[in-house]
């Protein structure tokens, strides 16, 4: 038998957001429970299964999952700490020896082959993110992967999967066999990147010699640009796709998330081929000349909140939603999801149209739970998590549904968890009040708290891209608001401090020195 290992981590930051993620933040299933979830899920670990339970000489060995209910802020010290311990110790389970050889320089060299008796695992396949970030580890996923290396030993193939947020850093492909990531914005491919990771770890057990060509490119992007289906990011990402339907091991782009402040935050192009240095450098090169030549088109044009507040009064006598998006605040890229920054303005203008509004404030739902359904109360509402960027503002209205926040989203059937969530209707504005943050890239917390966005004047959306059909494709006017917030797409308001300088569009006049790194790892 062919034993693989399985492990989860993944979590997205912003660490602008200044409340910590903790150990309760996530989700976590171990041995066979890592199994029975994932496959009742269209994710990674669900599509890397898929291959593997076709081959009957696999035996999948789970050890640990680790999944954030949503993106939130640096994860503080201890619980990183904690959650780290849990991970090394439950592959630690798995192994009969620890290989203490050092692994820490592996550019340009082979290392050296394990002398230690063998584990019984023959591979490992982790479902990383990239973009984590504690108080005490800036690159988490890369010290997993150099733990997991030690423990597992220098022969063992490992092969990562990561979101194409996530931060490309060298102790990754330091440790790595191989990795590979994404080719979608918005992401649909969570399952065919699982069943990808995992058709490459099979290549490297059959023989394969990965060797990884990187590209630094210094640049932070956002926006339209983006959308991999029509967006100027497409010519990149679909020559990484050609590269990988054409014999090579694997190929991508990371564009990072530029709310990680990090050191070694940027956009990266990849490209990981069967013992060929030269074609990896040539082609991780040509994806990244694809990449720049496009970058300057790759932000959001934003409207001022006053402006887009304007508009939004000026629709509404010619009828159709509105919709704000609130993307400074997007939970899912790493926010608090608390502002009331547009909520607000709404109140401030009087605005008389019906508005939804999604936001986060554990005391204000606890407030309408203690009222019950049909009270009236009145309330502070939001920067509660985000004080120094947002204040409470006073709200009256009556409690019209109370939920355990426990229910399904839309795109991937997953199990979310919002906490104690209450609709509270104040005269025209409809609040959903969630206890903790929840993922908005979706329908998800509406619909299940009966709301439905198309029976509203205005909906804020708090996410920088859904799919289309959500609700751009049924807008009336849609508008890309420049609102505060730990996640603002316009990056010059943040305050980056860690990350590589000069960057675009942080720096003028920056300027690239076309130049791969080449990695590689001996199995043999």
């Amino acid at each position: 038998m062919i034993r693989i290992l399985i492990v989860e981590c993944k979590q997205e930051v912003s660490t602008f957001n200044p409340a910590l993620s903790r150990y309760d933040d996530f989700v976590i299933h171990r041995g066979e429970a890592l199994i029975a979830h994932h496959r009742t899920v269209r994710n990674e670990v669900g599509g890397a299964l898929s291959v593997f339970d076709q081959h009957p000489e696999i035996e999948v060995v789970p050890a640990i999952s680790a999944r954030a209910i949503t993106s939130g802020g640096t994860l503080a010290a201890a619980d990183w700490t904690r959650l780290r311990n849990d991970i090394l110790a439950a592959i630690r389970d798995t192994t009969d020896t620890i290989d203490t050889t050092d692994t820490t320089d592996t550019t340009e060299t082979s290392d050296t082959p394990n002398t230690n008796a063998p584990t019984p695992i023959h591979a490992a396949y982790f479902a990383l993110h990239g973009a984590m970030a504690a108080e005490n580890e800036d690159d988490p996923e890369g010290d997993l992967l150099q733990e997991a290396r030690r423990l597992l030993g220098l022969r063992t193939p490992i092969v990562a999967s990561f979101d194409l947020h996530g931060i490309l850093t060298d102790r990754i492909l330091h440790n790595a066999d191989a990795i590979c990531c994404f080719h979608t914005y918005p992401h649909v491919d969570f399952y065919e990147t699982g069943q990808r990771a995992a058709r490459l770890l099979l290549r490297v057990l059959n023989g394969a010699k990965p060797v990884t060509a990187k590209v630094f490119i210094p640049a932070l992007v956002r926006g339209d640009e983006l959308i991999t289906e029509t967006g100027a990011i497409r010519h990149a990402v679909n020559a990484a796709k050609a590269l990988e339907a054409n014999g090579a091991l694997s190929a991508g782009l990371f564009w990072g998330n530029p709310f990680t402040d990090v050191p070694d935050l940027a956009t990266y192009s990849f490209v990981v081929t069967d013992d060929d240095p030269a074609l990896a450098e040539r082609e991780a090169l040509r994806i990244a000349d694809l990449f720049w030549r496009e970058h300057e088109k790759m932000f959001v044009p934003l409207t001022p909140l006053d402006e887009a507040v304007r508009i939004a009064h000026e629709q509404l006598p010619r009828g159709g939603t509105t919709i704000l998006v609130d993307a400074a605040d997007a939970t899912s890229s790493g926010a608090s999801g608390d502002s009331n920054a547009i909520l607000r303005q709404l109140i401030a203008t009087g605005y008389s149209g019906r508005a939804l509004i999604p936001i986060v404030d554990p005391a204000a739902a606890k407030a309408a739970f203690d009222a019950g359904v049909g009270a009236t109360i009145t309330v502070r509402v939001g920067g509660v998590m985000d004080p120094g960027r947002f204040t409470p503002v006073e709200v009256t209205g009556r409690v019209h549904l109370l939920s355990d926040g426990k229910f399904r989203s839309e795109s991937f059937d997953e199990l979310w968890y919002s906490g104690p969530t209450a609709v509270l209707i104040a005269d025209n504005i409809t609040l959903v009040i969630t206890s903790r943050a929840v993922s908005l890239y979706d329908r998800s917390l509406f619909y299940a708290h009966g709301q439905d966005p198309k029976r509203f004047d205005l909906v804020v959306v708090k996410s920088p891209h859904c799919q289309p059909h959500m609700f751009k494709d049924w807008a009336a006017r849609y508008i890309d608001v420049d609102a505060p917030g730990a996640t603002s797409a316009n990056l010059k308001r943040l305050g980056h401090t860690r990350c590589p300088r000069p960057i675009w569009p942080l720096d003028e006049h920056v300027t690239w020195e076309r130049r791969a790194t080449i990695f590689r790892r001996s199995v043999a």
